[in-house]
């Protein structure tokens, strides 16, 4: 299936479209009842360019279920990538080896030796002094990249101050951020802003807040929110409805009409989430919508780095 919107991510050779599918909840059952092998196949055979999952989402069976997808599709079909991370051992290390040993595990599990991109995930166990020091994370994702083992290197970390640390390293390709550009936050702005300067690729992830902006519950970012955000988003869910949106249509969109993000990353967890995402990107948004949205006032927000 050819791929929707290609387009690339900043100044990096990889291809993305609009959204990215995002495969934390893959193989975890709590969070994705689907058959995983199944549910990534799917993933792989889907109009977006790209799959992004990490070494150790649901404790490594996301890319254990991605690599079987892919024995049994006889790999990827042209235009679709998998985008990984790199993450912290379970000794709590984080440096230039647990770098280079997160990658080989990654490389074990979905049998690919070389990745478009690889991201330093969540680094809270070491310091940027220290990520960037001789021997540090700095390091290891360095060597990856002039070995040509992986041909870009990002940051996906939550955290803005930390985030914004690491871009003004200099050393980076890409970053990705989550639950900070949203109809709910708006922190990331000035990031995203810098990273283009920069000619960084910017993937915005958790355009729905996990959750609460997509229906499915009270949380936004791994928090349960409070009175006023929940009237703020029935007051949203009011104007949605005078003009004959969805709430969640309104979310997407509000990252993918944001010129300096390159794609939005959306978790999966069952096979017809991508036809509803279609459905979702498919939806036209007026734009005369979005400065009604603005005179709602500025969310409260339970994010608070």
């Amino acid at each position: 299936m050819s791929v929707l919107d290609p387009r690339p991510l900043g100044s990096t050779p990889l291809v993305v479209s609009p959204i990215t599918l995002g495969a934390s909840s893959l193989g975890n059952p709590e969070r994705s009842p689907a058959d995983p092998v199944a549910l990534a196949e799917e993933m792989l055979g889907a109009p977006f360019a790209v799959v992004d999952t990490s070494n150790n989402y649901a404790g490594g069976a996301s890319e254990t279920a991605l690599g079987r997808a892919l024995d049994a599709r006889g790999g990827l079909t042209d235009g679709h990538s998998i985008v990984t991370k790199v993450d912290v051992g379970l000794d709590g290390r984080f440096d230039r080896d647990r770098v280079w040993r997160s990658y080989e595990e990654s490389v074990e599990k979905l049998g690919i030796e070389r990745f478009p991109l690889v991201h330093l995930h969540d680094p809270w166990a070491t310091t940027v002094e220290e990520a960037s020091a001789p021997g540090g994370a700095i390091q290891g994702m360095v060597e990856l990249r002039e070995q040509g083992l992986v041909g870009s290197i990002g940051i996906a970390v939550g955290e803005i101050s930390l985030e914004t640390a690491y871009v003004r390293t200099g050393v980076f390709d890409a970053l990705l951020t989550h639950n900070r550009f949203t109809l709910v936050d708006r922190r990331a702005e000035d990031l995203i802003a810098e990273a283009n300067d920069r000619g960084m690729g910017v993937f915005n992830a958790a355009p729905f807040g996990g959750g609460l902006l997509a229906g499915t519950g009270t949380r936004y970012a791994y928090r349960e929110a409070p009175a006023d955000l929940l009237a703020w988003l029935g007051r949203l869910r009011g104007l949605c409805g005078e003009w004959g949106l969805a709430v969640p249509a309104a979310a997407l969109h509000f990252s993918l009409r944001h010129a300096g993000i390159h794609s939005t990353v959306v978790g999966v967890g069952r096979p017809e989430r991508i036809r509803e995402l279609e459905k979702l990107y498919a939806t036209a948004i007026p734009d005369d919508f979005w400065p009604e949205v603005e005179k709602l006032g500025t969310p409260p927000s339970t994010i608070d780095d």
